[in-house]
């Protein structure tokens, strides 16, 4: 795998400049197919899917981060990058994301995997398993403890899962969210859950009154939701690094040392060492899923994945 040359170093112009970098997904040469999928009574989920004009290699399901969805630049540049490397490619949307607030009662949160898991064992009734898994930030979580929470089981649903500038400590990361540094991401993060939550009848005139935080707005609304006791029992329980050493599938991650959210020092897990299934690539710099080359290709992490990926399947040959 090519060494990644950052376009510049500084981590927040980094992350600024590639979550607005201009990305084309031919949608007339990939038309695009979408399904709802019912995961539990009254909640639906939407799935975008594409497939290659080439030979079909498989199929890679893309989960998105923190407010985004199939339309976030990551998710159209990882699928232009999947369609043409002959992959059919699923943009799955957690629950109430992607316009799809209308169908359903509840929200999503970082460690809701039971969606992915009906949507993953609706494939494999259709023979469309295993599949490469990508998760981004908080879908990079959901992704990562996924794999973890189906343990030897793994293999039947997944053939591999990669997850990018993932916070595996989810209060590691709240925490340095908090900084002042990240305070102008916080704040549009807030304000795009606030209208999410709003979007809820029984939330309509909820107060946001000392909400200042991502982590308030956890401790007072996300953890409640989900019978969380508190912002914290959220956090712990459903961390992905608490399901590292149960991963039986190989498992990239890709993360960035000057990663603006998320502290690397959450990288020293004992797992890296002891589960021969994970690979970490760590770069010294990218921000976050920031990763945006000045030499070379120019979207160097679709790159590295794809090669990834390939290379897992020459193995397996």
């Amino acid at each position: 795998m090519s060494p990644f040359d950052p376009l510049i170093r500084d981590p927040h112009l980094l992350t600024v400049i590639a979550n607005f970098w201009p990305v084309r997904l031919d949608e007339r040469r990939f038309p695009v197919e979408r399904r709802l999928f019912a995961t539990e009574p009254g909640v639906q989920v939407l799935v975008l899917s594409q497939r290659p004009q080439a030979e079909l290699r498989g199929d890679a399901v893309l989960v998105h981060g923190l407010e985004g969805s199939a339309r976030s630049r990551y998710m159209r540049s990882m699928a232009r990058a999947l369609l043409q490397a002959g992959y059919a490619v699923h943009r799955f949307h957690m629950r109430t994301c992607g316009g799809t607030e209308h169908l359903c009662q509840t929200f999503y949160h970082a460690g809701l995997t039971g969606d992915l898991l009906q949507v993953l064992q609706q494939f494999e009734s259709w023979r469309r398993t295993p599949v490469h898994l990508i998760g981004f930030s908080l879908g990079g979580n959901v992704a990562l403890k996924l794999a973890g929470e189906l343990e030897e089981s793994g293999g039947k649903y997944l053939s591999a899962v990669c997850a990018v500038s993932t916070p595996i400590d989810l209060a590691a990361s709240a925490q340095r969210i908090a900084q002042p540094d990240n305070r102008l991401y916080e704040r549009r993060f807030l304000r795009a859950m606030a209208r999410r939550l709003r979007t809820r009848p029984e939330y309509r005139f909820a107060s946001l009154h000392g909400v200042r935080s991502v982590r308030d707005f956890d401790n007072r609304f996300t953890a409640p939701s989900f019978g969380f006791r508190s912002a914290e029992d959220y956090y712990a329980t459903q961390s992905s690094s608490r399901f590292l050493d149960a991963i039986q599938v190989p498992a990239l991650l890709v993360q960035a040392k000057d990663d603006t959210f998320i502290p690397f020092e959450s990288f020293s897990h004992p797992a890296f060492r002891t589960n021969p299934h994970l690979k970490l690539l760590a770069t010294e710099h990218g921000g976050h899923v920031g990763f945006i080359a000045r030499r070379g290709p120019r979207f160097w992490l679709e790159n590295v994945i794809v090669e990834w990926f390939s290379r897992l399947e020459q193995r397996l040959r």
